[in-house]
């Protein structure tokens, strides 16, 4: 004799124990909204948004986005280092310009003044013959 199951199919192995909660803010969750109205699906029914979006990003394939190699904690610790020879030699250039500053651009601008009173006073000679 055979009994007719009567109700809901087993999942089995694929029952989904697994859950993600994503929290939207009012413009996210328009544009949500405004996808689901594209695809016709009602944000009200239940039991309608979730099956959506589980299709939505399990049949869309990733992007590749530019990272950093996959062995990212010598790349991080190599990088860190850089920096660090970076911040001591601009504390150096900057210890070294404290000490005499701008010592040349003071040099240069005072030649610059000789030169422009010497032009002065050839011109006015000029004017004065």
């Amino acid at each position: 004799m055979i009994i007719n199951k009567v109700g809901r199919k087993q999942l089995g192995d694929r029952k989904r124990k697994h859950t993600i909660m994503l929290r939207f803010n009012t413009g996210e969750l328009e544009k949500v909204k405004a996808l689901l109205r594209s695809y016709n699906v009602d944000f009200q029914r239940r039991g309608a948004v979730g099956p959506f979006l589980r299709r939505l990003i399990l049949n869309k394939q990733a992007e590749k986005s530019e990272c950093l190699p996959g062995n990212t904690p010598k790349v991080r610790y190599q990088l860190n280092k850089i920096g660090t020879n970076i911040n001591q030699l601009v504390k150096v250039a900057h210890y070294k310009n404290r000490r005499s500053p701008n010592a040349s651009l003071v040099r240069e601008v005072q030649k610059a003044n000789e030169l422009i009173t010497v032009l002065i006073t050839t011109i006015n000679n000029t004017n004065l013959q």
